[in-house]
């Protein structure tokens, strides 16, 4: 986990991605890997997600590749043998942390509140993410939830975009921050390919220090 949380850092952002065709992670994927933003979290929103992380894992092996919306062991066992390093949930479920824990991949959970926050702690877990960040207060929750957990570290995700990522990522706990604005669902399915690679160059720069 140490490691994982160490590339999160380093990149700054992970690009929450959800695909209906498998094959359209292909340019997508170049399209980060070429921008400066090698990472991808392939949400299980469709039944694409399983064959686009083993396509991205083959195209682009030394990607850091994700699996997101995660909510059963057998997703976390298709995740990890299609080539996912880490997992991330949208909420906390015991028995989905239990079943990384088995299979030894690093799994990132949701939490917003002090007692899912205690149940992760409780579960061994040190980092969390913070979902969905905006709606369940911002910046301000954040800073006030992450107040009695000194080791807890955090991915917020959910209504950020590139007015409000930097004010993020000023948190010192705050690893990296999960978002789709540079790879939303309708570029993909428009195959704008180039615009994606725009908005990807562009929250780049805007976070090189």
């Amino acid at each position: 986990m140490e490691n994982l949380n160490e590339q999160l850092r380093a990149l700054k952002v992970v690009p929450v991605i959800a695909v209906d065709k498998a094959e359209d992670i292909l340019p997508l994927g170049e399209q980060l890997a070429n921008n400066g933003l090698p990472v991808a979290e392939i949400t299980f929103r469709s039944d694409a997600a399983e064959e686009a992380i083993r396509l991205l894992r083959q195209a682009q092996p030394n990607m850091l590749i994700g699996a997101g919306t995660v909510l059963n062991e057998a997703q976390v066992i298709a995740a990890k043998n299609a080539g996912a390093t880490f997992i991330v949930s949208p909420g906390l479920n015991p028995n989905t942390v239990k079943a990384c824990q088995k299979h030894g991949i690093p799994i990132v959970p949701g939490v917003n509140n002090p007692s899912t926050i205690e149940a992760a702690i409780e579960l061994g877990l040190d980092t969390v993410k913070f979902f969905p960040a905006e709606p369940s207060g911002g910046i301000k929750m954040l800073k006030a939830l992450l107040a009695p957990y000194p080791q807890l570290q955090v991915m917020p995700t959910g209504g950020i975009g590139a007015g409000n990522i930097e004010e993020y990522l000023a948190i010192p706990r705050v690893l990296a921050c999960g978002g789709s604005w540079m790879v939303d669902k309708t570029l993909v399915n428009s195959g704008e390919w180039d615009k994606i690679g725009e908005l990807v160059a562009a929250v780049v720069a805007q976070l090189k220090d």
